[in-house]
């Protein structure tokens, strides 16, 4: 299947979204990162709901675009990692997200509150 990272970060963003993620932020990675292209972070309220957010995501890219996304951290729930290649996500549990704060590792300085707020 061909597809564009674009096509995959609408994905993952909807699912997240559908999934009811809280704080959820894009980073644009290209130019910046070998790694990939874009990095998504977001928060669910619980460990349980963090474990959910990260299976149903892994799930729909499977579903939709064939991507057998590589996932760490699911069994504790406190911070998953999804990797899909051009997308990278990190699901947090509120508190694990601030002691770790990688918005502030990526985004530009004053633009974590304005994508907090939109």
């Amino acid at each position: 299947m061909d597809f564009t990272a674009d096509q995959v970060l609408a994905a993952v963003l909807k699912s997240v979204d559908d999934d009811k993620a809280e704080e959820i932020v894009q980073i644009d990675l290209r130019g910046r990162s070998d790694v990939a292209d874009y990095m998504v972070i977001c928060s669910g309220r619980s460990s349980r709901q963090v474990a959910a957010i990260s299976e149903k995501l892994a799930e729909r890219l499977k579903h939709e675009f064939g991507i057998n996304a590589k996932m760490e951290g699911k069994d504790a729930g406190d911070w998953v990692l999804i990797d899909s290649g051009d997308v990278i996500v990190h699901v947090f549990r509120p508190e694990v997200r601030e002691f770790y704060q990688l918005e502030k590792m990526w985004l530009p300085a004053g633009t974590l509150r304005a994508s907090l707020q939109g």
